[in-house]
């Protein structure tokens, strides 16, 4: 996908903090043009994928964001900085795999080549 503007955000890895990376999102996508539907499918998905990586009681430590903005779609790479990280990387249910499935056009979760957990997704911009 070629980027054409990349904003980067680095939180705390906790929930109360993860508001601004749906906050960030939902404002990119907004500015792509994106519907009301899209943008709120957009902010769901980065809510699921940051729960897969911080789990529900956060972690000691940050999540880097980093949001790559195309003519037609938004990529979101997010990765997990966390002091103890010994689990074994990040986890999708069933039923958070069928959400992701239905909400954007990419998506995977996974330890990056420094062993961090991290996760992607590409939303696409749609006529509706």
């Amino acid at each position: 996908m070629p980027r054409q503007d990349e904003v980067r955000l680095t939180v705390p890895a906790t929930a109360e903090f993860l508001r601004l990376a749906r906050v960030t999102a939902t404002g990119l996508a907004s500015r792509l043009g994106f519907t009301y539907d899209q943008v709120e499918d957009l902010r769901l998905a980065i809510d699921e994928l940051c729960f897969a990586l911080i789990g529900s009681k956060g972690k000691v430590g940050t999540v880097s964001l980093r949001y790559a903005v195309a003519a037609e779609a938004l990529e979101v790479i997010g990765t997990g900085f966390f002091e103890d990280d010994s689990s074994s990387g990040p986890r999708l249910n069933d039923f958070s795999r069928q959400i992701l499935g239905a909400l954007v056009d990419e998506y995977g979760v996974a330890r990056d080549d420094d062993s961090r957990p991290c996760f992607r997704l590409v939303k696409r911009r749609t006529e509706s």
